[in-house]
Parts: structure tokens; C-alpha cells; sequence
């Protein structure tokens, strides 16, 4: 006997799905578009963005995972401190609704 995938499990993992979440958040989607000339640092972000610094740590982690941004560099501080510098993948994204599933088209940076 198979076991039937239901819509909700089936969205858990469609990446189109995920994807489109995360440029429909705000924060994520201001985080991703502020990369796309010039790649910045978590802090850079937070204080540029007056986003709260764990939440930019988050954001970037999804982002990350979901392959819209890149480590672009890393930097060594003059204290010794590592820091990566994330850059945007995309710079631009378009969502077309015609039918029940959505369609995303990604334009690469």
C-alpha cells in the first residue's frame, strides 16, 4: 500500500515554494536586494537595514540555504575577528500567478 503525499507535505519541500516565501518577507527580501552591487557583512546589514543583528543572522541563514546569496569574501578584522561578506545570487525576481501554482523566474546577479 502507498502512502499518499498530501499538499501541505508536498510544499514543505517544493523549493519554488520556499523561495517565494522568503522574497515575500520584508526583512528577507530587503536583506537579499541591498547585496546586488556590493556584498556586505551581517553588521553592515543590521545597521544599514535597522534590522536587529539575529535577525539578520537568520535571514542569511535562509537565504543561504535556499542558494540566493553567496560568501563572496571573508575579512580579517584588525582584532583577528573573521567576517563574511554575503553578496546577492539574483538581481532580480519575478512571480507569475496564472494558474494554482505559481510560477518564479530568477534573473542571476
Amino acid at each position: 500500500m502507498k502512502h499518499k503525499i498530501t499538499l501541505p507535505q508536498l510544499k514543505k519541500y517544493d523549493i519554488t515554494q520556499k523561495v517565494i516565501e522568503s522574497l515575500a518577507d520584508a526583512e528577507s527580501r530587503t536583506i537579499l536586494f541591498s547585496m546586488i552591487h556590493r556584498g556586505k557583512t551581517a553588521s553592515n546589514l543590521s545597521e544599514s537595514l535597522k534590522i536587529p543583528l539575529s535577525s539578520v543572522y537568520k535571514k542569511i541563514s535562509d537565504l543561504e540555504n535556499l542558494t540566493l546569496i553567496k560568501v563572496e569574501k571573508t575579512i580579517l578584522s584588525e582584532k583577528g575577528r573573521r567576517f563574511k561578506v554575503y553578496r546577492s545570487r539574483i538581481n532580480r525576481a519575478e512571480i507569475s500567478i496564472k494558474k494554482p501554482e505559481p510560477t518564479l523566474s530568477l534573473t542571476a546577479n
